[in-house]
């Protein structure tokens, strides 16, 4: 009985060695997954970081964007009086649900505005909603944009409001050139081969980035003479006017 008590006892022993053992190659595992992950990952940001300095190493070096003519000097198309003392500028994306709705509750209120000479508006499309289709429609949307802004500044309002009736919807292709080219048409404005070539995506682009680095985070934003209306109700953006004025 004594030799079986002790050879149990050496099993258990040699059972929890080996337990022991399988322990610490368990957490030499989990730390060497754990170190790799973060090796990737520390890759991945470097990557990135690399890519965003070569894109403004290459941004130093590039041919400059081709600039509309009609923008102002900080890039929007102004519709109204060039020399306005009360502007309400609109940052908007053309994929942006919310600027559809925008456009939908205000977009009259302030053609009324700007006929009777009371404002100008300064709309500035941009593009951060690219991921939000397969196409990149934000940016084409954005560059059409400025087509039309320079084909015809005076059919540029109606276009906007065209755009976003017919919105697409997020996810998916977005409108084809072929459709932005319809919609110009429809108005009777010749953009020639603006939008196929994507004249401005480039300028779409730089615009983008100005906007954001001045602090804007969503579309739309809107404000007037530079302080922002946070809910732009046609009410709202009354009352922020009057008080401009």
């Amino acid at each position: 009985m004594s030799k079986d008590r002790a050879s149990n006892n050496s099993k258990k022993k040699a059972q929890a060695a080996a337990a022991a053992l399988q322990g610490k190659k368990d957490k030499q595992r989990r730390t060497l997954i754990q170190v790799g992950v973060a090796v990737v990952l520390v890759a991945l940001i470097a990557v990135i970081g690399f890519n965003i300095a070569s894109k403004d190493s290459d941004d130093t070096t590039a041919t400059p964007a081709a600039t509309p003519s009609v923008v102002t000097e900080d890039g929007a198309i102004r519709i109204g009086d060039p020399n306005a003392s009360v502007v309400v500028t609109a940052v908007e994306d053309f994929q942006c649900p919310a600027c559809k709705q925008f456009e939908a509750i205000s977009g009259d209120t302030l053609s009324e505005l700007v006929a009777d000479n009371t404002i100008a508006v300064d709309y500035k499309p941009i593009a951060i909603l690219d991921r939000m289709s397969s196409t990149n429609y934000s940016t084409r949307a954005a560059n059409a944009g400025m087509c039309v802004a320079q084909a015809d500044i005076s059919k540029w309002p109606a276009w906007h409001k065209a755009m976003f009736e017919q919105q697409p919807a997020e996810g998916g292709a977005g409108l084809s050139d072929d459709d932005l080219n319809g919609i110009a048409r429809t108005l009777q404005v010749d953009v020639g081969s603006c939008i196929t070539d994507g004249t401005y995506t480039d300028y779409v682009a730089s615009q983008t980035q100005n906007v954001i680095d001045s602090g804007v985070t969503g579309t739309p934003t809107v404000s007037v003479n530079g302080t922002v209306v946070d809910v732009p109700t046609p009410d709202n953006l009354r009352a922020a006017i009057t008080a401009a004025q």
